[in-house]
């Protein structure tokens, strides 16, 4: 008999251990996200808030949406945040999301050194600045690394007819690094480069550099929000996951959002949909 109470002692011991387990699991989240949101202090600022409001914790994984996207498609998130809208898209219709969110929105810049050797300086044109970027052959500093950055900068680069195949290692530096890695490189080079305003505005070692080129409806950059899907992916923590996209499109979110700033800048614009 007292071998029994053992046994029963020992198996609820076993069952209590897994029912913490999987109630610690219930309320984290893995998040697959952009690099932008996590190095501008967006979610040290947001999880204390989550927390408070629903109990979830967030683990991030910050990279660059190309590599955030592969990672999804492999199961390894519950949540995919990132910025390029065409790719996120393509996953959905894979079956690999559940559905995409537009979530918030800021813009990208071009940055670059005050000597401003190609004279774009000013410009609300970005297509007509990269132009003179290339005809000048001034050094641009790219990320080269599949990012929503990246994917933008190419898209633009399309849009004013360059060829940055033939440039790539002349004027033109693929650094295949994040953005604020590639921030640091174009300093160094005292080269262009293409960043979100937020990375920008939380970036520390600006030197002598400056916002050159801004104001381009060309240069919106929209943050978009899905869960993965649970029927690709058998691992998802699908209840918890939409729970945290709710909150963030609820009014509690999208307020929190708002609220972020840096030395009185705001840094993401919420636009929930």
């Amino acid at each position: 008999m007292k071998m029994n109470n053992n046994l029963t002692l020992k198996a609820l011991a076993a069952l209590f251990t897994i029912a913490s387990s999987i109630s610690a699991h219930a309320d984290t989240l893995l998040v697959q996200s952009t690099t932008s949101t996590a190095n501008s202090g967006l979610y040290k600022y947001l999880k204390p808030i989550l927390k408070a409001d629903t109990g979830i914790e967030l683990n991030v994984v910050a990279v660059g949406t190309g590599q955030a996207i592969k990672n999804a498609r492999n199961c390894d998130a519950d949540i995919l945040l990132v910025h390029s809208k065409e790719s996120e898209e393509a996953l959905v219709a894979d079956g690999y999301g559940v559905k995409r969110f537009d979530l918030m929105y800021n813009d990208f810049i071009i940055v670059g050194p005050s000597n401003d050797p190609a004279s774009v300086s000013g410009s609300s044109d970005v297509t007509a600045s990269l132009l003179k970027i290339a005809q000048s052959q001034s050094t641009f500093a790219s990320r080269g690394d599949d990012s929503g950055t990246h994917k933008k900068e190419i898209k633009l680069w399309d849009g004013a007819n360059v060829d940055i195949d033939t440039a790539s290692g002349h004027w033109y530096r693929s650094m295949g690094s994040g953005m604020g890695a590639t921030l640091n490189a174009a300093v160094g080079m005292s080269a262009y480069a293409l960043t979100d305003r937020a990375t920008w505005i939380s970036y520390n070692n600006k030197s002598d550099f400056k916002i050159l080129v801004e104001g381009d409806n060309k240069l919106f950059n929209q943050y978009g929000v899905m869960l993965v899907n649970p029927e690709k992916c058998g691992n998802v923590n699908a209840h918890t996951g939409q729970q945290f996209i709710d909150w963030l499109r609820s009014d509690t979110g999208q307020n929190a959002i708002a609220k972020f700033s840096i030395d009185g800048q705001q840094l993401f614009f919420p636009n929930a949909n």
